[in-house]
């Protein structure tokens, strides 16, 4: 039998085409009106209808034929192999947006800021900022130049290729936006402010429909998400086909890039150039999403870093960096993120060598130290 947990306008659209109903006929069938269901399927699976009409959709579906019941599975997937099943998947979007403001913004900006306890080493403050759609967004600005955005954002997708989709959609928007929002706090005009050039995504999921391999693969897919969007599409980015999640759930899904750091009956855990998944088991035995957000954070503020030297080498200049950030903050940068540390626990140290081996931060430490040496020498 198939259930619905959550009804979304795609459900709702797929259960009265199972029926094989008008839009008319089908309003008639649930009490409501044609205005309420056109709306229903005009806003697609990012449209929830409210509680009492979920009800109403759980009803019909219960009342209709084993025939419209199979057809509605099958529009569904539910009857693709014993791997794949339909129900709620819920995921925490945590996103990462730096850019290299250099060393006097960055001490402007950090003068209002609270002081960041969590990384000694890595000199930095933070402040909450607003976001048109985050539910939680932080700047964090670092003493070596960098500012990164930190944007939580709750999803429950229909699909991980839903989630793909809006994931690319919503990076065309986040970059101008906190271009925007640096320009702002800094007081400049567009001409000044530097553009952040990526975004970096970990997703923590804490609900998912899957069963054996299938949720394995599904953490691999989230780490690799382009292999469930047409980023070519005329409108911009778009899910393909549903098939192609459901075969590749089915069948399961590897990429040479990506790594596992996660520990058997622990935690499902992937890092790969796009971005990082993770799903807790065992929340007493797994890391918490605060020790990967700060992995991350050092990660990509050093990146970010190293980024700004590689563009001066390309442009021509010599690199140069304040004498507290240059080649020897970098030596030890890269033996912090590199050499386990007597307080990790085994779960830490595999999290930071799979973030650190798919981001090729330690070869970009090593680079940009040689070529701050060389420029002082």
């Amino acid at each position: 039998m198939v259930t619905v947990q959550r009804w979304s306008g795609r459900e709702a659209r797929l259960l009265r085409d199972a029926l094989r109903m008008s839009l008319r006929d089908f309003a008639a069938y649930l009490g409501v009106s044609d205005r309420t269901v056109s709306n229903w399927e005009a806003g697609g699976a990012s449209y929830q209808p409210r509680a009492e009409s979920q009800a109403v959709l759980d009803t019909a579906l219960g009342r209709a034929s084993d025939d419209a019941k199979a057809r509605f599975a099958a529009a569904l997937g539910a009857n693709a192999p014993a791997s794949f099943t339909v129900g709620r998947i819920a995921i925490d979007s945590h996103k990462f947006l730096p850019v290299f403001i250099g060393h006097d913004r960055a001490r402007r900006l950090r003068e209002h800021m609270t002081p960041n306890a969590c990384m000694d080493w890595l000199e930095s403050s933070s402040a909450r900022v607003d976001h048109p759609e985050a539910q939680e967004c932080v700047l964090h600005v670092f003493a070596c130049g960098v500012a990164a955005f930190h944007l939580v954002q709750p999803h429950e997708p229909v699909s991980l290729s839903e989630l793909a989709a809006w994931r690319y959609r919503s990076y065309a928007s986040d970059l101008p936006w906190a271009r925007d929002k640096l320009r702002d706090l800094l007081d400049e005009g567009h001409g000044h402010v530097p553009n952040p050039e990526y975004v970096l995504s970990l997703y923590w999921l804490t609900d998912g429909p899957w069963a054996g391999d299938a949720y394995d693969t599904a953490l691999r897919l989230l780490s690799t998400p382009s292999v469930l969007v047409d980023r070519g599409a005329p409108g911009g980015p778009v899910p393909l086909d549903g098939s192609v999640e459901e075969s590749l759930l089915a069948t399961g899904f590897d990429h040479p890039d990506i790594v596992s750091f996660g520990v058997r009956g622990v935690s499902t855990a992937y890092a790969g150039w796009s971005g990082v998944a993770y799903a807790s088991h065992s929340r007493e035995r797994s890391l918490t999403i605060d020790e990967l957000v700060t992995c991350e954070l050092a990660v990509q503020a050093l990146w970010c870093f190293t980024r700004q030297i590689q563009q001066m080498i390309e442009d021509g200049q010599d690199p140069s960096m304040p004498e507290q950030h240059g080649w020897r903050f970098l030596r030890a940068a890269y033996s912090r993120l590199t050499t386990a540390r007597a307080q990790e626990t085994a779960q830490h140290v595999l999290m930071r060598e799979a973030i650190m081996k798919t981001s090729g931060l330690a070869e970009r430490l090593r680079a940009a130290q040689d070529a701050l040496r060389e420029s002082v020498g």
